[in-house]
């Protein structure tokens, strides 16, 4: 088993730009690069190196990955120093992490300014009483007990194989340190009111915050007010055949000054002419065609190896003819959703499980044969620990808190195919009252809960032929497909291979998927179906069910011939809408 190198350059700094396109200010520092990394396993420095941050330990483009493994009881410490100049002094400070996994404490010149856990949502400190002119020293240390003990891991596994994967660990996504003045705007939430042709925006900030709306560098709106505005304006609608963006600049007395972005646009559950539940974009029926990605990398796990890399996946999928991307159990960088606002890609968002140990027979067997289980009985889901519970709970919160501004998410999924589930009537009423805006698919795959839960039907088929169930709900198909060609050298392990239908050449695979598209799933859309998510992008280590491989230097499906079957689908849902 291997790990494989992907062509693209990651640098001395990786990952250089700024992390948060929707809330940006030009007074930053990167603190990406190369720090130092203990691991110590009973108080013993057992590995003691340099680490090229934001990749974890685990991964070839960390520069550590050979073998190794964060184990239990055992912890990493991270540190490093950096410098800050003096027409910093004065200035607040806040230090920012994208993520780290999964349980960690920062201190800086010995002071402990805050602990987080969670492995997969950002955090930030106001480090202004612990920062000095000159040099200063940071360590981070981590530890992975949340994943194992029930909180948020994600795809990741001890007990790597299948649709499961290699564990990681640390710091995995960008940390960097921005300066303000002392009254600074902050907690920027857009909401786009599209029946009402506006954009409300909230912010906090004691003082008056002037907000000027730019149309490709044009000015066409400027206001102000203390902690809210409305803008009016014939603003175009965003959507995937037009990703309208505007700029937005928020500036206060004080001098703070915070660049961001909008696009206009709703989602929503519509009828359609013959009366059935259809999904909705901007109060029209809309059928989303798209396609599951893990977001997992061969030389860097869960960490993309640059912003070239994923401008270039999301580009060839964009290419390809498809509107949507299911994000799997993880959630991405701020500059990944960005460039899905930018290319035009809708997210389904799914929000990263927890709990126990799953057992196959719950969350696979049973519900295959057509069994649901009622989800208050914790001990069936993995899910009797209350801690695991409010784990997740506060997982919802930072989510949405962190993509409640993205133009592209239009679809929340809480759970997926009972993996940790529970009180799932009680969660969607939660992510309901925390952002309306999006549709939610409660219980992607099985354990649907009933009508009452949620205006979705979603349903999952990899053996079964495709139907659309008799429903009076929404109807999406959210994982189907699965279809494996095995790449000679491009594998992560030659003598195992993963997926729902094996296939030996291309010519196969294409001919294989021209059937599924074009004779099972397009009579579907005239019956009810609102949307299809073909898995999956690439490959991950043994499942090699991709469109390409794992370390991306393998297209198995050209892009023009996936075009010709996206563009078929388009027609018929075109004729019918």
């Amino acid at each position: 088993m291997k790990n494989l190198k992907t062509n693209y350059e990651i640098g001395n700094i990786p990952h250089p730009e700024h992390p948060t396109p929707q809330f940006q200010r030009d007074t930053w520092t990167c603190l990406n690069g190369t720090w130092k990394l203990k691991k110590l396993s009973q108080n013993t420095v057992v590995f003691d190196g340099e680490i090229l941050v934001p990749f974890s330990p685990e991964t070839l483009n960390s520069g550590i990955a050979n073998g190794f493994t964060l184990y239990k009881d055992e912890s990493l410490k991270y540190l490093r120093t950096f410098n800050v100049g003096s027409e910093f002094d004065g200035k607040k400070a806040v230090l920012h992490f994208g993520a780290v996994d999964s349980e960690c404490k920062v201190i800086l010149n010995g002071n402990l300014v805050g602990k987080h856990v969670g492995g997969f949502t950002p955090f930030s400190f106001d480090v202004t009483d612990y920062l000095t002119c000159g040099d200063n020293y940071i360590e981070v240390i981590i530890t992975d007990e949340a994943t194992r003990n029930g909180g948020a891991r994600g795809k990741q596994s001890d007990k790597r194989g299948g649709i499961w994967y290699t564990a990681q660990s640390g710091i995995w996504q960008t940390v960097w340190l921005e300066f303000m003045p002392k009254i600074s705007i902050d907690n920027l939430k857009i909401t786009p009111i599209t029946k009402e042709n506006k954009v409300n925006l909230t912010f906090d900030c004691d003082e008056v915050v002037t907000v000027t709306v730019l149309d490709e560098e044009k000015q066409i709106l400027k206001t102000s007010g203390k902690n809210f505005v409305s803008l009016e304006y014939d603003f175009i609608k965003w959507s995937p055949d037009n990703p309208k963006l505007y700029d937005l600049i928020l500036q206060n007395d004080s001098g703070d000054v915070v660049k961001s972005y909008f696009g206009f646009r709703s989602f929503e559950i519509v009828k359609d002419n013959n009366d059935k539940l259809r999904l909705g974009l901007n109060g029209k029926p809309y059928f989303y065609n798209g396609v599951l990605d893990q977001g997992y990398w061969s030389d860097g796990m869960l960490t993309y190896p640059s912003d070239k890399a994923v401008i270039d996946e999301l580009t060839m999928l964009k290419e390809m003819g498809f509107n949507t991307i299911r994000k799997h159990i993880k959630i991405e960088p701020m500059r990944w959703y960005y460039h899905c606002d930018r290319l035009g890609l809708v997210v389904w968002q799914d929000f990263v499980n927890g709990g126990g140990e799953y057992k196959f027979s719950h969350v696979a067997l049973f519900p295959f044969l057509g069994f649901h289980h009622k989800d208050d009985d914790y001990k069936y889901f993995a899910r009797e620990d209350e801690n695991s519970r409010n784990q997740f709970i506060q997982l919802v919160h930072e989510t949405i808190n962190a993509l409640y501004n993205t133009v592209s998410v239009g679809v929340y999924v809480p759970f997926n195919e009972g993996w940790g589930q529970f009180d799932s009537k009680k969660i969607t009423d939660l992510v309901t009252k925390l952002d309306n805006t999006r549709i939610i698919d409660s219980v992607s795959g099985w354990h649907d809960q009933g009508k009452d839960e949620t205006l979705i039907k979603s349903f999952h088929t990899y053996y079964t032929p495709l139907k659309v169930p008799k429903d009076t709900r929404a109807v999406v198909l959210s994982e189907f497909g699965g279809y494996s060609m095995k790449v000679n050298g491009h594998v992560f392990d030659e003598s195992k291979e993963f997926g729902y239908k094996k296939f030996k050449t291309q010519d196969k695979l294409i001919l294989a998927l021209e059937k599924l598209y074009l004779y099972k799933l397009l009579p579907l859309i005239e019956k009810g179906l609102s949307g299809a998510i073909y898995t999956q992008v690439s490959d991950v280590e043994e499942e090699i069910n991709g469109l390409v491989t794992y370390d991306r230097k393998v297209q198995k499906v050209p892009t023009e011939k996936m075009r010709e079957i996206n563009d078929k689908l388009k027609e018929v849902w075109s004729r019918i809408n």
